[in-house]
């Protein structure tokens, strides 16, 4: 079983497909830890991840 992260968290929902998507797109999903449509990941929050979620804001939905 993963470990909880440590600190604040935000959760990241992939929403939407990934084809027809930039590649630099894709990596920024697959980054995150997204594998498919609905896949929901937590993540600490950190300036890394959230640049990474303003990529591709389109793509995903975040939870407090």
């Amino acid at each position: 079983m993963a470990k909880k992260p440590q600190g604040k968290t935000i959760k990241v929902t992939l929403v939407r497909g990934l084809i027809g998507t930039r590649p630099e797109h894709r990596a920024c999903v697959r980054g995150l830890g997204l594998r498919r449509i609905r896949h929901t990941v937590e993540l600490v929050d950190t300036p890394a991840v959230r640049g990474m979620i303003k990529k591709v804001a389109y793509l995903v939905r975040c939870e407090g």
